[in-house]
């Protein structure tokens, strides 16, 4: 496999090409006036992503659809003989690793430092060279955002990695699985391979967990713009905490807990026959929330091929009803927009409903990432964004509101030319 090496009008809109420039300029501009110059540099790139479809299934090894954004982190890096992996990212600390300690550090916890150490770890365990280097990024990705950030520093670590000691012969699946590795192992957050495999592909992909760590994967190729729709991510409460992620937990094992009745680890063994054949003894031995989700489980599973179909064929109409179908699920039988413990707080509820009016019947919105507190996603006309926007932003405030698109490549190195 040949290096990912793309031009800056490969990645980004050609709108938006010379803004880049100036962007990948300041970028090596901050490396020298930290590191105190540099010698050949190369340049890198990982998009965030987004969730379309497939909420809360992967982890009973189900179907998810995703798709990765035009926001990204870049990174300038260059190889050192020192021993270490020095990051420094625009407006943070830095992170200096020590390739000869790497294990787990219960400081790296919720750290980028957690990210880059179990990377290097897993590139380590698994036979591919690693070698110091150092590193200036910035970010366009907010964080909070359901966008992958974690995801996407992790297969950036990878890359850089990847194209400086090993050649450039890492495939994307390999990057997202060490990604995820650091994630929960270091960085100790529970997480899928979504999202760190959609950043590390680009594009719309359809992904299908069924055999676990090495999933099927399938690239749906569609030029989003030709829709005449954007992609709106709307900020509604600040990055989920610690609470969030046991109610994502309490998803997966309640899925879990329906499969163990039929003897099977996971519901992907079973069918939705088999739920409603059993229903009354499963409500009465798990209660209704666990029978509800795990029905979302296997309609959701059908919505990811329903997305894949209709993109595929170029029919936005049958992808914006599977996405409402979606969202709808998510809000009444997954049930991840508001928390049980706390009834009186619904901010993803009162977004959601407040761009269903502003929507005016056209587009869609949906609860975006785990849910429960974050953020909302919402495909809108243009001819309807900038009265989309100005009705959410005076709700949520000034900059809540994020347009963006959908883009085809996924992690690369970038040839400034």
């Amino acid at each position: 496999m040949r290096p990912i090496i793309k031009k800056l009008d490969e990645i980004y809109p050609k709108s938006a090409v010379e803004k880049q420039k100036k962007r990948y300029q300041a970028l090596k501009e901050g490396f020298a006036e930290y590191f105190g110059g540099y010698g050949e540099l190369k340049f890198f790139s990982t998009p965030g992503t987004t969730e379309i479809c497939g909420n809360h299934t992967e982890q009973n090894l189900g179907k998810v659809f995703a798709a990765s954004v035009d926001l990204d982190i870049i990174a300038a890096a260059e190889p050192t003989d020192d021993g270490f992996v020095t990051i420094k990212s625009d407006g943070l600390p830095e992170d200096k690793i020590d390739l000869n300690d790497l294990e787990v550090h219960e400081e790296d916890k919720n750290c980028s430092s957690g990210l880059i150490r179990g990377v290097l770890n897993d590139f380590k365990q698994k036979g591919y060279k690693i070698g110091g280097f150092r590193a200036y990024t910035t970010s366009t990705l907010f964080r909070g955002s359901g966008l992958g950030s974690a995801a996407a520093f992790g297969v950036l670590t990878g890359i850089i990695l990847s194209n400086l000691y090993n050649e450039g012969q890492l495939r994307p699946v390999t990057l997202a699985l060490s990604s995820k590795y650091a994630e929960e192992n270091y960085f100790q957050r529970p997480c899928g391979l979504t999202r760190a495999l959609s950043c590390a592909s680009g594009g719309f992909t359809a992904i299908d967990f069924k055999d676990g760590d090495t999933p099927i994967i399938e690239d749906i190729s569609c030029n989003f713009a030709e829709f005449e729709h954007a992609l709106c991510i709307i900020e509604v409460t600040d990055e989920p905490g610690p609470d969030q992620f046991d109610l994502y937990k309490q998803i997966r094992d309640e899925m879990r807990e329906v499969a163990s009745y039929f003897d099977c680890d996971n519901l992907r063994s079973l069918a939705l026959d088999d739920i409603m054949l059993n229903i009354k003894d499963l409500r009465r031995q798990f209660g209704d929330r666990a029978v509800l989700r795990a029905i979302h489980f296997f309609c959701e599973n059908m919505r990811v091929e329903k997305v894949s179909h209709a993109l595929s064929k170029k029919n936005f109409e049958d992808f914006l009803s599977s996405v409402r179908e979606s969202g709808n699920s998510s809000f009444k039988y997954l049930q991840n927009v508001y928390s049980p413990d706390d009834l009186k707080n619904q901010s993803l509820s009162v977004a959601l409903s407040a761009a269903e009016i502003a929507l005016h019947r056209r587009g869609v919105c949906r609860v975006h990432g785990g849910g429960f507190e974050g953020t909302i996603q919402a495909f809108v006309p243009l001819d309807s964004l900038t009265q989309f926007k100005m009705d959410m932003e005076r709700i949520f405030g000034i900059g809540a509101c994020h347009t963006m698109t959908v883009r085809t490549v996924g992690t690369c190195e970038v040839d400034l030319g």
